[in-house]
């Protein structure tokens, strides 16, 4: 796969619809060509603390972000025509997916593939888990910033780019 954007949301809170950030990076002709970042007003705008303590944001952070409709608008033209890459592409999935019924937007039906999933097959008994550090080291990236949306995003994509 050389054309491909892999994405990464983080969320408020349990709801799914709760995205409060979102990285993509755009792949083509097997390069990185762009990346983007955004903050986002969940729905619902809550924090919990569990998610807090994971990714390290709060409502102070995202009470003037936009809200998901009009950072979608910046991102869909990016992703156009692109197959969506995540590791563990459900959660990302159902994220999409639910935000864009919690705002009764058409959802395209964006192609997903998921590196959790391909990893567990194509390195098989070579890793001691699956988590997209484990695996984005294997494949030579360091992420240090784990579960901020653009590293993970482009941890993702350098995995990708070796397995897919």
């Amino acid at each position: 796969m050389r054309d491909f954007a892999a994405i990464d949301f983080e969320t408020a809170n349990a709801k799914r619809t709760s995205v409060c950030s979102v990285g993509v990076v755009i792949v083509r002709n097997g390069e990185i060509v762009e990346r983007a970042y955004h903050l986002i007003r969940p729905y619902p705008n809550y924090y919990s603390f569990w998610n807090t303590q994971v990714h390290g944001l709060t409502a102070r952070d995202t009470n003037s972000a936009q809200t998901f409709p009009e950072v979608w608008n910046q991102i869909a033209p990016l992703i156009e025509g692109l197959p969506l890459v995540a590791h563990n592409a459900s959660f990302d999935e159902s994220c999409l997916k639910a935000v864009f019924q919690s705002y009764d937007m058409d959802y395209p039906g964006y192609q997903f593939f998921c590196t959790c999933r391909a990893s567990r097959a194509r390195l098989k008994g070579h890793l001691p888990n699956y988590q997209l550090q484990t695996v984005a080291a294997h494949c030579g990236y360091n992420l240090h910033r784990h579960h901020h949306a653009l590293a993970d995003a482009e941890a993702c994509a350098a995995i990708a780019l070796q397995i897919l």
